[in-house]
């Protein structure tokens, strides 16, 4: 399947800053599960730095927007070729050990619920431990939009019950490595839920590491594991290690709030080109 991408991200400032500066984690690594055919990021009036690719293999791209600024535009416009693995990650450099993996951050600290929902999960053979795992995360958090923020954590969100694709993905990640098994979150996208209705384009799930397999994704958000409908961004231990884009404002005088808009569209290959042929027909 070929995905094109439109992401755009856009911060604004109540008042002027007198620099912006990001890290992104914005461009997909090929593997065996997809292989980038175009891509490009732009950032309004930046200047790019250092870019590099990590021990995970996710590639990183350091930019800095002089100021004074009152609004950065982050845009990503690509299209990737992608294929169904079965949810195996393969094919990506990686240099770390996947025991990097067992540590606790305060989004997947454990309390006495996670242990318990952890521990409530048969299973001597680790893939089937791992499908378990994420089987009984999907039934314990609902999938309710506006439920959690930014900021939840996997406590809270198994104590609310619900949530969204993050709130899945950290529970998933609690409940791993308290049954010793290395697990870290992945930031990407979707292009659609399995019946083919609209989703949140932005995604992200859970990935666990399973001996002589390697990693294997889950998305308990939508009981399975990643296919053809995903691209992978990047991971993390949690969704703010995980984070497409992680900056800083300097220097702004006073308060100057950030006020965050992003908006994504995934589309097949073929949905793009005919889109584009009707708007020539329709301008002729």
């Amino acid at each position: 399947m070929r995905l094109v991408v439109d992401h755009v991200t856009r911060y604004r400032y109540d008042a002027p800053v007198r620099a912006v500066m990001q890290s992104h984690r914005l461009t997909p690594s090929d593997c065996d599960s997809q292989r980038v055919v175009d891509w490009a990021v732009e950032v309004s009036g930046g200047v790019p730095g250092g870019a590099f690719r990590d021990g995970a293999g996710d590639r990183m791209q350091g930019w800095t927007v002089p100021g004074p600024v009152e609004e950065v535009l982050v845009r990503v416009r690509g299209t990737v070729e992608t294929r169904d693995t079965a949810g195996v990650l393969k094919g990506l450099r990686e240099t770390v050990s996947p025991n990097c993996y067992l540590i606790d951050t305060p989004a997947t600290e454990a309390d006495a619920a996670l242990f318990a929902l952890a521990r409530g999960v048969d299973g001597d053979e680790v893939l089937a431990l791992a499908h378990g795992l994420a089987a009984a995360v999907a039934q314990a958090v609902a999938y309710r939009p506006g439920a959690t923020h930014a900021a939840t954590t996997a406590a809270e969100a198994l104590a609310l019950g619900e949530g969204v694709c993050q709130d899945h993905a950290q529970v998933l990640i609690a409940c791993a490595r308290l049954r010793g098994l290395p697990a870290r979150y992945v930031s990407g996208y979707l292009f659609a839920t399995e019946d083919g209705t609209p989703h949140e384009a932005a995604h992200a799930w859970a990935e666990i590491h399973v001996a002589g397999l390697g990693w294997v994704g889950f998305d308990p958000a939508n009981a399975c594991c990643p296919d053809e409908r995903y691209i992978r961004l990047g991971s993390g231990l949690d969704a703010q290690d995980a984070a497409p884009i992680r900056g800083v404002a300097r220097g702004a005088t006073g308060a100057s709030p950030e006020v965050l808009d992003v908006t994504v569209a995934i589309r097949a290959a073929e949905q793009a080109q005919a889109q584009v042929q009707a708007q020539s027909q329709s301008q002729a």
